[in-house]
């Protein structure tokens, strides 16, 4: 009975342990996010990039969407957030303001343009478009439901 009742508190124990760090992944904010993935130096390149790229009124919706695109497209070093572009630098600061100037200036033609459907799926029609020479596997017919479920999990609060 003892034993049993040692097994049953190990197990409850090892469940709760499991379940506190994958909780982790989930309702982060952009910045822990991109820390809990690449550290803390590309988490205050993230930060810079947001700020240089994102206005301020802006960076509650749009920097969530950075860092889902970050998660979605799992690049290697100098392609972190899937910038294809020649003259993108193949830093991680480089690709994490290419990409959040990308989603700032692709918000504004969005919006300009009646902000019909949602944000990421426009987005996706140009930053990852299905069909596109460069996916040969077929690969970016999942990035919008990706980035979306992303986007999700590192939603900033609204500030009160």
């Amino acid at each position: 009975m003892k034993v049993r009742l040692q097994q049953a508190i190990a197990y409850l124990v090892g469940f709760a342990l499991c379940f506190l760090i994958m909780s982790q992944a989930y309702a982060q904010t952009p910045t822990q996010a991109i820390h809990t993935k690449d550290g803390k130096a590309c988490a205050a390149a993230y930060d810079d990039a947001i700020v240089v790229n994102i206005r301020p009124a802006m960076r509650g919706e749009l920097a969530p969407i950075v860092a889902a695109i970050r998660y979605a497209e799992n690049g290697g070093r100098g392609r972190e957030y899937g910038i294809l572009h020649k003259r993108c630098p193949n830093t991680y600061r480089g690709q994490a303001g290419w990409c959040a100037a990308t989603v700032q200036k692709n918000y504004d033609r969005w919006h300009k343009a009646g902000a019909k459907g949602e944000f990421i799926t426009y987005l996706g029609g140009i930053y990852c478009p299905v069909g596109a020479k460069n996916d040969p596997t077929g690969l970016n017919k999942h990035w919008i439901k990706n980035v979306k479920k992303f986007q999700k999990r590192f939603a900033s609060p609204p500030k009160g």
